[in-house]
């Protein structure tokens, strides 16, 4: 698959953060026609699988790592699969691994998921293992945006779509337990869960809002507004970190983007990153994500550029080159750090050398605390301002945040 499919290895980027690039062998007739975008990637929760839609509706799912010499020359059988869906692919996400108890085939094996939301509004379910479709899931009228598994490893999928809503489905009854979730007025651009899988966040790309849902309930528990920008134009992405007590968003208002930082118990805005866009200008972000470390934050701007932003620190602590023939759309963090995967309009996928940091032990600590503990049971307590200001993440604002 390896040396039919793409073409895999270094590149002629003088960007030392840049391992290696993934391109799409495609005929000529192909080229530069709409539906060659890559408009997601992902890495399997155990981080052994990499998958990226590589346009006009195929999916391509290789073993991880991939930068082997035998893996370029193409000498070794990896497992690596592709899945033809028929339509253009805007989401994907791997879900968890399952016991396959209904195929005897298979003595018991475990299964690994892989979702694809087309353009069509199906949803179609992958076995990666076998290359096998094992399910559709039918309900949305419009792009299926955006996919994702809950991190608490059970067979849920919550979808995003154009046509203005959320669904819950369980997998394990066929996806025949659905629940829709309606509030947007306009389409649903991004949507992330928390840690412990109580909260979802949405942002609507033209309607202005960022939306918190809870998960146990499937409500509307807030919209998340106000701020020094008073004018919305569009929203383009949202990430909770790792502990869920911080959620990032992404906006544009006027002749600029800005990213958000949120406590979701509260609705109170953190800080506002603003100087990343005094280099940047007018670019779009397209995409944002956490590390599994929450000390950073990946930002993706449609100039292709990749910067890497560390919350309560002035400035990047890494910005790869821009590359204004193509425009970055998606990226995602591999589950244990150090790669981050960035896809592009031109089909494209391109591994970067993420920033590896020990945790400091105060932070450890917070993370630990934060993931069981809310913003509201956190300020009753007889704690020092300052340790309070740390563990409610009130100490980022800086003098280059607003």
């Amino acid at each position: 698959m390896c040396s039919k499919a793409a073409e895999l290895g270094p590149t002629a980027s003088s960007d030392p953060a840049l391992i290696l690039e993934l391109k799409t062998r495609r005929p000529p007739s192909l080229e530069g026609r709409p539906g060659c975008e890559t408009w997601s990637v992902d890495f399997s929760p155990d981080g052994a699988w990499f998958a990226w839609s590589m346009g006009h509706g195929i999916v391509w799912v290789v073993a991880w790592p991939l930068d082997s010499q035998e893996d370029r020359d193409g000498e070794a059988d990896r497992g690596d699969k592709s899945f033809s869906c028929g339509h253009p692919v805007w989401g994907l996400a791997f879900g968890p691994r399952l016991p396959d108890e209904s195929d005897p085939r298979h003595g018991g094996e475990r299964t690994l998921l892989l979702a694809t939301g087309l353009e069509n509004g199906l949803i179609k379910i992958w076995n990666v293992l076998t290359g096998v479709a094992v399910l559709d899931l039918h309900g949305h009228e419009g792009v299926v945006r955006n996919l994702l598994f809950p991190p608490n490893g059970t067979p849920t999928l919550v979808s995003s779509s154009r046509d203005k809503t959320l669904r819950v489905w369980d997998l394990a009854r066929k996806g025949k337990n659905v629940h829709v979730l309606s509030g947007h007025k306009d389409w649903i651009s991004c949507c992330c869960v928390s840690s412990d899988c109580s909260m979802m966040a949405t942002v609507g790309r033209f309607d202005r809002m960022v939306c918190l849902w809870s998960l146990r309930s499937y409500t509307l528990i807030r919209n998340l507004t106000g701020g020094a920008h008073k004018t919305l134009y569009l929203l383009s992405a949202c990430d909770f970190s790792p502990d869920g007590a911080l959620l990032a968003t992404a906006a544009f208002s006027g002749a600029s983007w800005w990213i958000d930082l949120w406590d979701p118990y509260t609705a109170e805005k953190l800080a506002t990153l603003v100087d990343y866009f005094e280099d940047y200008g007018q670019n779009q972000i397209s995409s944002i994500q956490f590390s599994p470390s929450g000390l950073n934050l990946a930002i993706v701007t449609d100039d292709r550029a990749l910067g890497i932003w560390e919350p309560g620190k002035p400035g990047l602590s890494m910005r790869t080159e821009a590359d204004r023939d193509s425009n970055g759309l998606c990226c995602k963090y591999h589950p244990r750090g150090g790669v981050i995967a960035t896809g592009t309009r031109d089909g494209h996928v391109r591994f970067w050398r993420a920033p590896r940091s020990v945790p400091p032990l105060r932070h450890l600590c917070r993370a630990a605390l934060r993931y069981s503990v809310s913003t509201h049971q956190l300020e009753p307590l007889p704690l020092p301002k300052r340790i309070l200001q740390y563990l409610t993440y009130r100490d980022i604002a800086a003098s280059h945040l607003r």
